[in-house]
């Protein structure tokens, strides 16, 4: 009989830098040095901050879970904000930014990872948002439409 799979319900946040092949190709050493800075002093302590969890990485992109919609959105929100000001001395040509995807689903956990469609879909999403943005389901809308904050700070 095969063993049961865990599952929880969780929120989904994949990240990823814009142009980073183009960053890369440019000046490999100052584009990891870079990232690896906002990482450390900004998107990291902010993930820890909204009670999530980095699951994976992959070079310059990341997949966390948040226990909440709201924890996750949150932190989106001010890492967004926060990769404003740390661009601001950085030419166009070296801006670092973001793409985000959230996605509020049931996943399976094994050995440390998470598996399933609603991380197949934060995935998508994070390809299909702006330079900056954040794109989210229409079910995780659903929930966080209570909360005005939610609407204001966000595009979807």
């Amino acid at each position: 009989m095969p063993q049961r799979v865990e599952r929880r319900l969780m929120a989904i946040l994949a990240a990823d830098v814009v142009g980073y092949s183009r960053l890369m190709c440019a000046d490999e050493e100052g584009t990891l040095a870079r990232l690896k800075t906002h990482r450390h002093r900004l998107v990291d302590p902010k993930i820890t901050e909204h009670r999530g969890r980095i699951v994976k990485t992959t070079g310059d992109g990341l997949l966390a879970e948040f226990p909440s919609a709201v924890d996750a959105l949150r932190c989106a929100v001010e890492v967004q904000r926060g990769m404003i000001a740390g661009n601001v001395d950085a030419s166009q040509k070296k801006k670092i930014e973001f793409r985000v995807g959230i996605n509020v689903s049931d996943i399976m956990l094994d050995e440390g990872d998470i598996f399933g469609d609603g991380v197949n879909v934060a995935a998508r999403l994070e390809s299909l948002a702006e330079p900056g943005g954040c794109r989210k389901t229409s079910r995780t809308s659903s929930i966080l439409r209570s909360k005005t904050w939610a609407s204001s700070t966000s595009r979807t």
